[in-house]
């Protein structure tokens, strides 16, 4: 059943799908996925390619967009577009803590968890590419993970596929968990030094903020316990274009004067909390690690928490013991977001089964990639925090026929930060316009 309404200069049409859970057995459970066309408005959708959208994550639903924003504007001027909540997220079949027990103990939730990486989402594409298009192939666009996804597309089922664009997402192909992380933390540590020389104020904001929470944790209007490591996660912000200028007005302003004494204001505390609250999307925390599992034999075993201990500099205690800044982290899961965070407390368990679980299978083709026929662009963004530029320029390497726009124009959210600008670059690399 689907339903169509409007928006500015857009036309909305709903639609849901039904997929096994588990591709391999397509007799067996069956989830729902939900994804939004949009078309623009006066436009004839049937005379129109349509463009799949698959947002970053994991565990992201599609960005909810008024009208044409960002670069959906560009897309649907000759593209009927799809943004698809990927399985466990939005409106599709939910996997959260409010959920997940439906499925059992943890290790069946581990288990079931296990089938909502890349491979599974591509073959939800396909399934629904061959519903909506009459197996005519699309143009696949992946921003962050799902330009992972993407890169999965072209090892799978590249006949799917009429162009692939990637924005902030050509992983490594061969990198395991460790050597993604290892290669992480000096990028996030740049990013640090980057916004304290922007802001050379924020040193001693950080730091008396971070002693404050040593000696008394906060407790969020959620029940998140905000620690100085879960302070340390208002890094994410520093991999955006303007995350650099939000955690500076941020930290500004933590500290109020009351009758009991110096105290974390509650405006503080309540952006903090907006920030670092995985409510809306526990899956991107519970199944981070899983997305670079590709070694049968390897459990990722929290590796972000394994190798920060080579980089002593992210330790606050040390920091704070001596006279260095504190530095905040980035795109990195550790075993304490399981303590501090209510939304992912109760999935503690499940996350160190999938922490220890082996039996993952490659998720990229080398030898299907180098004989490419798909043509393919990707946007890398120079010393993005979130995905290693040098791992995604080896990538670009081993796909046959990719090009490339590398800039320093944008950080990792460039598709969206940048308007309509990166997706018209991209396309007209694919139409070898440039």
């Amino acid at each position: 059943m689907t339903s169509s309404y409007r928006q500015p200069g857009v036309v909305l049409t709903d639609h849901h799908f039904t997929v096994p859970l588990d591709h391999r057995n397509p007799a067996g459970e069956q989830i729902e996925l939900y994804a939004r066309e949009v078309v623009a408005a006066g436009k004839d959708p049937s005379g129109l390619p349509w463009l799949v959208y698959l947002e970053g994550g994991p565990g992201c639903a599609a960005r909810r967009f008024v009208g044409g924003q960002a670069w959906l504007g560009r897309a649907v001027r000759d593209h009927r577009v799809l943004l698809l909540d990927q399985r466990g997220t939005g409106r599709s079949t939910p996997a959260n803590r409010q959920t997940l027990p439906l499925r059992g103990t943890p290790a069946e939730q581990a288990g079931y968890l296990a089938h909502f990486r890349a491979d599974a989402i591509v073959r939800d594409c396909e399934s629904i590419r061959k519903t909506l298009t009459g197996g005519a192939p699309w143009t696949v666009l992946g921003q962050s993970f799902g330009g992972f996804c993407t890169t999965h597309y072209l090892s799978t089922a590249p006949e799917g596929l009429s162009a692939a664009l990637i924005t902030g997402g050509l992983p490594s192909l061969h990198a395991t968990a460790d050597e993604v992380y290892r290669a992480a933390y000096p990028r996030i540590a740049r990013k640090n030094q980057a916004h304290y020389r922007r802001y050379p104020m924020d040193v001693e904001r950080a730091r008396r903020i971070a002693a404050h929470l040593a000696e008394r944790p906060a407790v969020l209007g959620n029940g998140h316990r905000l620690t100085p490591e879960a302070f340390q996660s208002l890094g994410m912000l520093l991999g955006s274009g303007d995350g650099s200028h939000h955690l500076h007005y941020l930290l500004e302003n933590a500290f109020v004067r009351t009758p009991a004494g110096t105290e974390l204001s509650d405006a503080f505390l309540e952006a903090v909390q907006a920030q670092l609250s995985f409510a809306a999307n526990p899956l991107y925390a519970v199944l981070h690690e899983a997305i670079y599992a590709q070694d049968p034999a390897r459990p990722t075993g929290w590796a972000a928490e394994r190798v920060r201990a080579e980089f002593p500099g992210f330790d606050a205690a040390k920091a704070l013991a001596g006279d260095d800044p504190v530095l905040f982290g980035g795109e990195t899961i550790h075993p304490w977001h399981f303590e501090t965070d209510p939304a992912l407390a109760p999935l503690r368990e499940t996350a160190h089964l999938l922490a220890e679980r082996t039996g993952w299978q490659p998720l990229y083709d080398p030898a299907r990639l180098g004989a490419n026929e798909v043509p393919v662009a990707a946007a890398v963004y120079h010393d993005d925090m979130y995905v290693d530029t040098a791992h995604s320029l080896e990538t670009a390497r081993a796909v046959r026929g990719l090009r490339t726009w590398v800039t320093d124009e944008f950080e990792h959210d460039g598709v969206r930060a940048g308007g309509p600008r990166v997706l018209d670059r991209l396309l007209a690399l694919v139409h070898d316009e440039l």
